[in-house]
């Protein structure tokens, strides 16, 4: 806006006392102070109002003014309420200086002034950015111009002060403005809230409140060849969906902003569509490699393919890298969930599309998988589940395994399961809500391609043991084979079922009864290998006491604790339940 337009308007009731020729200059903004000098606080193209209480004397109006014309101002308007007029020596000094300068009526508050001030200077900067936002989306629907969504939400902080941050749907952060990045716990809680927010069938923009701070979640719909294997499924697509997470206050917020920003997250849509399509050369090349090991190929014509995607999937470890496979698997309760129907479940259905984006995403973390492979994870969709080759850096000792199979590598370069799902559990389970589930297997490293197909197996049956533990994301690793838990997968759930009902059911049963502790005490005895004193100790009981419970527990069973059998049946049965 412009002075002249602060003089046309009648409410405002101002009197221009000097500065005719300049009423065509901008107003940016609009301050109030008494400071003899307010410098610090001025950046340009503002408004003074002041009521003249830096003024001690005639003395005093030069250097005031003079302050005020170096910080750039647009006018100033002075109140008449504490003098009664605008004092001769600041019209002059003002003429002097070309400083336009008004006088405010002692009926008029300077609050009425600044309000009409803010709210036309920021209506303009609203219409300003969303031509800035409409342009900047051409250019990047045409091609790879613009500069990529931190221009727009540098253009959010400068011209509207809006904080804002795209976040995938794990939490970590695409894009921020001015290298101001979010702190992950909080990244990872505002996903957590976006996907719980959208599976509840919330309207967006989703409020949410993090350490004590409001948010407005915005959902960045996935519309490219990425969205294909989830379009139509609310379940699977929140778990695709990115987000424009704004630090405001949504409630109050004018139709206009809600417009502009859900323009600008289709801008931002755009550029996920761009690297979706970036990938699909590596998604071809993984899928070429997968096939290949499943179907039992020579190791030479594997090698061979791995020598033509060098240049995709190697640049910088040279042709002959270790690779590790990880695993994923998406299943959901009930029909419409996923693409194909999940074996032997009759309800589950399997989405391989979804766990190849959720895995391309878990592993595209430079802290879980290096910054040297984070972009040369290949990831394939097999139709029920996703597989990841991942290139290692070779260790800097030597190598201690033989021929292509799984050998073992430094911690610095290998990936463990645990470490996959730490910064991710907690939104994805959000995303999973009480109907999904997502579990991962993750084998050891090889360093060959003879070891490739060994290597997927391995991180198939570790993604079995993973699936046969509670929870909505799990993930086993290879070193976890070795154990009697790889054996739990693969029992039929009706007789896991039947095995542990008929060993737990009258413990569990006698505890509700009579407010017993009785599985409490089996699973403390049997981890302190039946030592009666450690048992004792950790549950706090006087022995007589503990050897009365476990009394208890083998004439309800009629097994025998003191047997390796039957401590191991029950082991197993309190694994299973």
């Amino acid at each position: 806006m412009r002075l002249r337009a602060l003089l046309e308007t009648d409410a405002l009731g101002l009197r221009l006392l000097g500065g005719e020729d300049e009423l065509d200059r901008p107003v940016r903004g609009v301050m109030t102070t008494d400071l003899r000098d307010p410098s610090r606080y001025l950046s340009g193209g503002e408004l003074v109002l002041t009521g003249l209480a830096w003024r001690r004397d005639a003395e005093d109006s030069e250097p005031f003014v003079r302050i005020l014309v170096g910080s750039g101002v647009a006018g100033l308007a002075a109140g008449e309420a504490e003098l009664g007029a605008v004092p001769g020596d600041l019209v002059d000094a003002c003429a002097r200086h070309r400083l336009p300068l008004f006088a405010v009526h002692e009926t008029v508050a300077f609050a009425t002034i600044t309000e009409h001030v803010v709210r036309q200077v920021s209506g303009e900067r609203a219409g300003d950015l969303a031509a800035v936002v409409e342009r900047h989306r051409r250019l990047m629907t045409s091609g790879p111009a613009g500069g990529g969504p931190d221009v727009v939400l540098d253009l959010l902080g400068s011209d509207l002060d809006l904080r804002a941050w795209v976040l995938s749907p794990t939490g970590r952060q695409i894009a921020g403005a001015g290298g101001d990045p979010l702190p992950a716990p909080v990244g990872a809680a505002l996903a957590g809230h976006h996907m719980a927010a959208a599976r509840g069938g919330r309207r967006a923009p989703y409020r949410a409140v993090v350490d004590g701070t409001a948010y407005a979640l915005f959902p960045i719909r996935n519309t490219g060849r990425g969205a294909a294997g989830v379009r139509g499924d609310v379940r699977a697509s929140v778990l695709s969906d990115w987000l424009l997470a704004v630090e405001a206050e949504p409630g109050d917020w004018p139709a206009a902003r809600l417009d502009l920003l859900q323009g600008v997250t289709q801008l931002i849509a755009v550029e996920r569509d761009r690297r979706d399509a970036a990938r699909t050369v590596r998604r071809r090349l993984a899928q070429e490699v997968v096939e290949l090991v499943q179907t039992g190929a020579p190791p030479a014509e594997i090698a061979a393919r791995l020598r033509v995607a060098a240049p995709v999937l190697l640049p910088g470890l040279g042709a002959a890298p270790r690779w590790q496979v990880v695993v994923a698997r998406v299943e959901w309760d009930g029909a419409g969930g996923g693409t194909s129907a999940g074996p032997g479940t009759g309800t589950a259905v399997t989405g391989g599309a979804t766990a190849q984006a959720l895995l391309e995403e878990i592993l595209v973390d430079p802290a879980v998988t290096g910054a040297e492979s984070a972009d040369r994870t290949a990831v394939a969709d097999t139709g029920d589940e996703a597989v990841a080759l991942v290139p290692l850096p070779a260790p800097s000792g030597p190598a201690q395994g033989a021929g292509g199979g799984p050998e073992p590598v430094g911690e610095d370069v290998s990936l463990h399961a645990e470490v996959l799902l730490a910064a991710v559990r907690e939104p994805l389970s959000a995303g999973l809500a009480d109907d999904g589930r997502l579990t991962l297997g993750v084998s050891a490293a090889v360093h060959s391609p003879e070891g490739l197909r060994g290597a997927l197996e391995e991180a198939r049956h570790a993604r079995r043991v993973a699936a046969a533990r509670p929870g909505r994301v799990c993930a086993a690793g290879h070193h976890e084979l070795a154990s009697h838990v790889l054996l739990l997968p693969f029992v039929p759930d009706d007789v896991r079922r039947a095995f542990t009902a008929r060993l737990l059911d009258p413990l569990r049963d006698y505890d509700r009864r009579h407010r017993a502790e009785l599985i409490p005490t089996l699973e403390a005895f049997l981890d302190c290998d039946g030592s009666w004193t450690r048992c004792a100790s950790r549950l706090h009981l006087h022995v007589n006491t503990l050897r009365y419970r476990v009394g208890r527990i083998e004439q309800l069973t009629g097994r025998d604790l003191s047997r390796l059998e039957d401590k191991l049946d029950f082991f197993l049965a309190l694994r299973m339940s």
